[in-house]
């Protein structure tokens, strides 16, 4: 499974709600059960994080993982976003994550940002900008709901 991983997921990994589950995610992805996916935006947000969000960000480079350089076509799909007023203007970072996704058709975005990606509204307008731009569609989960299906693939 190729997965997108949001910087809040990296957060999660030393926040006490998401901490076990995020944990188990990353396992996944040191056991490469999942293909890493990430971008140079997510990078350069994870630059002024605290240390130890660094030091996982680095982890996962010492592995197998995908990396989604800067682009054209990322910037205009996340300029049509921003058209359709998926997200206000200040939320620009979560727009261009999402056309990363879109463009290296990841499988999943991982994410604890249930306001603006964990959102079946918000996924539904991401959707219809891609389909209208002649795109694939996205899909938003929680680690947690990762987890699940690859535990569920196990079982096969």
């Amino acid at each position: 499974m190729r997965v997108y991983i949001d910087a809040s997921v990296f957060g999660g990994f030393f926040d006490e709600e998401f901490a076990e589950t995020s944990r188990l995610f990353f396992d996944a992805i040191f056991d490469e059960c999942i293909i890493a996916l990430i971008s140079d935006i997510l990078v350069a947000e994870l630059v002024s994080a605290p240390q130890k969000v660094r030091e996982l960000l680095d982890r996962i480079s010492e592995i197998s993982f995908e990396r989604l350089e800067y682009n054209v076509e990322a910037v205009n799909l996340q300029r049509a976003y921003l058209k359709a007023e998926v997200l206000p203007s200040k939320c620009e970072g979560d727009l261009l994550h999402v056309a990363y996704v879109t463009l290296a058709r990841a499988d999943v975005i991982a994410s604890w940002n249930f306001r603006h990606l964990v959102n079946p509204a918000k996924q539904r307008a991401f959707n219809g900008v891609n389909l209208v731009n002649g795109y694939g569609l996205i899909t938003v989960m929680t680690p947690l709901e990762v987890i699940k299906i690859l535990g569920e693939n196990d079982d096969e």
